[in-house]
């Protein structure tokens, strides 16, 4: 509205009120004007008429320069680059399949179907360990930070999971020169940072840190080494194709893909981005890198034997471009079956989208009884001063619509309910797990923290089946 609020406009600028934000507009209009450009049209006696702009109707345009604006509006389309890719790595294009994912909500279930869901559950589940291993690990390149008291609680926590990510990475021989480190949902790049401090100064290692949001205060802008790049790709993982990057397409890197906390469906399609969109293809006249020797007497023979020649055929069948994989899991709540990379285990135990819609929102019983104890915890964080935009969102208050009891129909007590959580949680995750063993990993889960540093403490590891079980030479 123009000039109706209180008090008046400051001077030289605007004079149009801006209902919504109580206050008056700032920016500055044309010499002997009262208004802005965005609000010339409340000067009576401008006759040229503004409309909302066709690509965002939250700005106006003059209508007689339309089509300039539009070519340089900043919502715009931008030409997508090179390794964008319309759904590469989306997964299951079955329409009549994915819209039975639309199930009603769990506390709609009656009483026997909801115990029919959990015999299926605990059917499926038979054969897979409930139990997994603690390898809550450190690393030597954090410890400095962890021992720093100017870092508060939270900054303290993730400093441990970034520790303990390390520490696995570096018992998989994962941290090693001449490799191209892929950070998924990489946000601000932290783990890429503490990777790239932990490696030092070694030769020819590149990072390339995936986000699809513009992320503010990056910790990879403070890298500058001369033997060390890092590149962003603001790019969704579900269009991301990793032989179109022009870096991987000249240097064939070996690639670790690396996250931590990533939500949901972004892990399922982080998977399918390294396993089935990096396949690099070397010229008949260059030589292909060779595999690591491995020190095993009963495995030596047969190991030479794929690799004693390097004359532009394949040296080894066995040679995977993608030497490891380390992701920590977050969220199960948001993964999609369309997405989901385990529905071949979850179609040979008999389950299929309805059942794995139940399953994926279940997920959330596993920390129904810790809801008092993280709500605690975020009153606390929001009142410290560590504010480094570090609360991620699996620390929040689970979803209480699936977690009431009212919604259960006190079926089940709140004990029943976590322990359900865990296997929906570990029943998604076994079918990542199938989907890597059947493309040539060894893949493991595991504890890499504790609980109550996070609740999400589930850590996925995965290198080629011949290297998960041989030492390398010093």
């Amino acid at each position: 509205m123009a000039a109706e609020g209180p008090g008046a406009a400051l001077p030289g600028r605007c004079a149009y009120f801006v209902e919504r934000k109580k206050r008056f507009c700032k920016m500055m209009p044309a010499q002997g004007r009262r208004f802005c450009g965005e609000h010339a049209h409340q000067e009576e006696q401008n006759d040229r008429k503004r409309i909302p702009c066709p690509l965002d109707p939250k700005h106006t345009v003059y209508e007689d320069q339309l089509q300039k604006h539009l070519k340089k509006c900043n919502s715009r389309e931008k030409p997508k680059p090179t390794y964008f890719v319309q759904d590469i790595n989306a997964g299951l294009n079955n329409t009549a399949e994915v819209l039975e994912e639309e199930q009603l909500p769990i506390s709609s279930l009656s009483k026997e179907e909801l115990e029919d869901l959990i015999r299926k559950l605990k059917k499926a589940s038979n054969g897979i360990e409930p139990v997994l291993k603690d390898q809550t690990l450190s690393h030597q390149a954090l410890q400095e930070a962890l021992h720093n008291p100017k870092n508060g609680e939270s900054a303290f926590k993730h400093l441990k999971q970034q520790a303990s990510i390390l520490g696995n990475m570096e018992k998989l021989h994962l941290l090693e020169p001449g490799r191209c480190f892929i950070e998924f949902g990489a946000g601000r790049g932290k783990l890429s940072h503490w990777v790239n401090i932990a490696l030092q100064d070694a030769e020819n290692v590149h990072f390339l840190l995936v986000e699809r949001a513009t992320t503010r205060f990056k910790v990879d802008g403070k890298h500058r080494k001369r033997n060390c790049v890092f590149e962003r790709l603001q790019v969704d993982i579900q269009h991301l194709c990793l032989n179109k990057i022009p870096f991987l397409e000249i240097e064939k890197l070996p690639v670790v893909g690396i996250g931590k906390h990533l939500c949901g469906a972004a892990t399922d399609l982080a998977l399918r981005c390294l396993i089935e969109t990096y396949t690099p293809r070397y010229d008949e006249t260059n030589e292909e890198p060779s595999p690591k020797r491995f020190k095993n007497d009963k495995t030596d023979i047969a190991f030479n034997n794929s690799t004693d020649k390097r004359s532009g055929k394949s040296i080894s069948e066995n040679w995977k471009p993608v030497t490891g994989i380390v992701i920590a899991l977050c969220c199960h709540h948001r993964c999609q079956w369309k997405h989901y990379v385990g529905q071949d285990f979850f179609r040979t135990v008999g389950l299929g989208p309805v059942e794995f819609n139940y399953f994926q929102r279940m997920t959330s019983w596993a920390t129904c009884g810790m809801q008092e104890t993280i709500t605690e915890a975020s009153t606390t964080d929001a009142k410290s001063k560590d504010n480094n935009s570090d609360t991620e969102e699996h620390d929040q208050v689970p979803n209480r619509i699936e977690c009431s009891s009212d919604s259960l129909q006190g079926l089940l007590t709140v004990e029943e309910r976590k322990q359900i959580g865990r296997l929906c949680k570990l029943l998604i995750d076994h079918g990542r797990i199938r989907y890597l063993q059947q493309r040539g990993y060894s893949a493991e889960l595991q504890y890499y923290t504790d609980c109550t540093v996070s609740l999400e403490n589930v850590l996925l590891t995965a290198v080629p089946s011949q290297s998960s079980v041989l030492q390398p030479t010093a």
